[in-house]
């Protein structure tokens, strides 16, 4: 049986690590007895170019046809004078609603080989593996009222942090179940101290918690919490926390690996399908000059086949050719150290590196 995924390359450097990422797909899939069809359809600044709207009815309704979807990056300065309500990362955030897309899975873990490429000193992040689970279609991004008004010099502006019960106790549930694959242990973010919002986060994540008697809970102020995961990241196991929290520590937590290069992440509807992307951005800079890093992309194709088919010995295969390739020493730019002399290698030939290590395997 052949499997539809939807592939949104969008702006900037994504075309360049979806291909290597679509590849890498294909490669690993063929292992696990999975064959894939894919259909190429645009967002972001790239739909705004081409249609006027950074998302058409028209994607969405192909990628609620498909199993997955396989997301690079969107965004960039030349749509930045754009009014905010039409710019690119308005179609991330409307697919994300429109699939239901609530729960974010960024998985934050260092790699034996990048031990010395964290800003951090090695014995703080060696051994790192923490997840983050972010609510993404609620709160402040999306909440009501918002909105501006007045005149120069009598300006206001607001935006309404709204969350309903359901919504959280449907991604506490997500973060508890992930736990129990991980090392039972779930930190739940917030600012209940001034926050009404986070007061409720407090007393549903404690009523879920009372269904998971296994997984440890801790709760923890985002602003400590930030001071933590640069201070002891090895206590973290998974984090839980709403969509603006969220959208602030997951990056804080990749930049501990070393590069936003190495993140993948998994975007979740009820029953499990899912939107997966690499956690960088746009990178227009460098965008169509071969020198970007494709591991992110390619590790958000292991969490397609782990999460959407269940093909956990592909997904492994991947992780694996991944590692290899950077025990062996390759490194793409933004993987060397300051000063450090060393040939980096684009973004195809990290991509053939990797496939290289999947065929050998």
């Amino acid at each position: 049986m052949t499997e539809r995924i939807v592939l949104l390359p969008g702006d900037g450097i994504g075309p360049e690590v979806t291909e290597q990422a679509r590849l890498c797909l294909v490669a690993a899939g063929k292992q696990a007895g999975l064959e894939f069809e894919f259909q190429e359809e645009l967002i972001g600044g790239a739909s705004i170019d081409a249609h006027g709207t950074p998302l058409r009815d028209e994607v969405i309704e192909a990628c609620r046809g498909s199993r997955a979807v396989l997301l690079g990056a969107v965004g960039g300065p030349k749509w930045d004078d754009m009014p905010v309500d039409v710019r690119p990362e308005r179609g991330l955030l409307g697919i994300r609603k429109a699939l239901g897309l609530f729960a974010n899975l960024r998985p934050a873990s260092v790699l034996p080989a990048l031990v010395n490429a964290s800003a951090l000193r090695p014995e703080i992040v060696e051994g790192v593996d923490l997840l983050v689970v972010r609510e993404l279609t609620g709160g402040i991004y999306f909440g009501e009222p918002r909105g501006r008004q007045g005149e120069k010099g009598n300006r206001t502006a607001v935006n309404g942090m709204f969350y309903a019960e359901h919504e959280i106790e449907r991604i506490a549930r997500v973060a508890f179940e992930q736990a129990r694959l991980r090392r039972n242990h779930v930190t739940h973010v917030h600012k209940a101290n001034v926050l009404d919002v986070s007061q409720l986060w407090v007393e549903v994540v404690d009523e879920v918690a009372a269904d998971y008697p296994d997984v440890e809970l801790a709760h923890q102020l985002v602003d400590s919490c930030a001071m933590l995961l640069v201070q002891e990241p090895k206590r973290f196991d998974v984090i839980v926390t709403g969509n603006l929290f969220g959208d602030i520590l997951s990056d804080e937590a990749a930049m501990i690996t070393g590069s936003l290069g190495m993140l993948p992440s998994a975007s979740l509807a009820t029953g499990g399908f899912g939107l997966f992307e690499p956690v960088h951005g746009s990178a227009p800079d460098i965008a169509g000059k071969d020198v970007a890093n494709p591991l992110a992309a390619i590790l958000s194709t292991a969490m397609l086949l782990e999460t959407t088919f269940e093909a956990k010995d592909a997904a492994a295969a991947i992780r694996d050719a991944v590692s290899a390739v950077l025990a062996a020493g390759h490194r793409s730019g933004d993987l060397l150290l300051p000063g450090e002399l060393r040939e980096t290698v684009g973004c195809r030939r990290m991509g053939e590196l990797v496939l290289e290590e999947l065929e050998r395997a």
